[in-house]
C-alpha cells in the first residue's frame, strides 16, 4: 500500500551575498515517514477486513528494566502485542523514533479504550545491549509511557544472546565501524514492527512507509473482536 510523503524543510545555513551563486548547494528536504502524520484518507474500518496469520513470534530470552530475567513468551502471556526493536540513541528519525513515537500515540487511544487497555501490552527491545542497559531503558521508557499502559523496556545481557531473537524476527542490524573496524554509536537497520495475537501469531509486519497509528490501532482492534467477547 502506497502511502502520502510529507515533507519537512530543512533550514539552509546563512551565506554572505559575495558567496551565492549559482553553483550553491542546497540542503535536501528531510522526507518524514506517513506515521507523523495526519492520514489523508480514512483507514478501514476495524474488523472490515482480515489479518493472515504470517507466522509463529518466537521466544527468546531478554532482562527487564530492573535487570531481572524474562523471557518474551512470558510477557506475551495471552495479549495482544505489539513488539518493536530499537536501540534509544537511533539517529534516524524514520527508525526507532518514528516506532516510538507511533507507539505513543496508540498508547493514547488505550488509555481511552477500557476495553483495550489491559488486553494490549507493547514492547519495544533494544538490539544495542552493549549500551542500552536495563538502567537506560528504565530511563527511556520513562519518557513515553502512560502509568495505566502496559509498555515494556527490554535488552539483552549481550549481542550474542540477543542474536537468535533477532534471525528469528528477521530484524537485520549491523554495527557500524569506523576506518579501523572499531564500532561507533550508530547502528545499520531496517524498522520492523510486530503484531502478535493472544496464540502468539505474527498478525502484521510495519515497515516505516506503512507504520501509522490509526491503521496500527485498527488492527489491533480488528485482533480485540475476533479474540474477546
Amino acid at each position: 500500500m502506497r502511502w502520502p510523503i510529507a515533507l519537512l524543510l530543512t533550514t539552509l545555513p546563512g551565506l554572505a551575498a559575495s558567496q551565492q551563486s549559482h553553483h550553491e548547494q542546497v540542503a535536501k528536504p528531510q522526507v518524514l515517514a506517513p506515521g507523523y502524520s495526519v492520514l489523508e484518507f480514512q483507514a478501514p474500518a476495524a474488523g472490515s477486513y482480515a489479518l493472515p496469520v504470517l507466522g509463529v513470534a518466537a521466544d527468546g530470552h531478554l532482562l527487564d528494566e530492573s535487570g531481572s530475567p524474562v523471557t518474551l513468551h512470558t510477557l506475551y502471556d495471552d495479549r495482544i502485542v505489539v513488539l518493536s526493536f530499537i536501540y534509544t540513541t537511533c539517529p534516524d528519525v524514520n527508525g526507532c523514533p518514528l516506532a516510538t513515537f507511533v507507539l505513543g500515540q496508540v498508547q493514547r487511544r488505550l488509555s481511552a479504550d477500557e476495553r483495550l487497555n489491559k488486553t494490549v501490552r507493547m514492547i519495544s527491545v533494544s538490539f544495542d545491549p552493549v549500551n542500552d542497559s536495563p538502567a537506560v531503558m528504565a530511563n527511556y521508557g520513562k519518557s513515553f509511557r502512560r502509568d495505566e499502559i502496559d509498555w515494556r523496556f527490554l535488552t539483552a545481557e549481550s549481542e550474542e544472546k540477543l542474536a537468535p531473537i533477532l534471525n528469528n524476527y528477521d530484524q537485520a542490524v549491523i554495527r557500524d565501524r569506523d576506518a579501523d573496524g572499531q564500532p561507533v554509536g550508530a547502528m545499520s537497520h531496517i524498522l520492523r514492527v510486530y503484531l502478535i495475537d493472544p496464540q502468539k501469531n505474527i498478525r502484521n509486519i510495519y515497515s516505516p512507509s506503512y507504520l501509522h497509528p490509526d491503521t496500527l490501532f485498527a488492527d489491533i482492534r480488528t485482533i480485540a473482536d475476533g479474540h474477546m467477547p
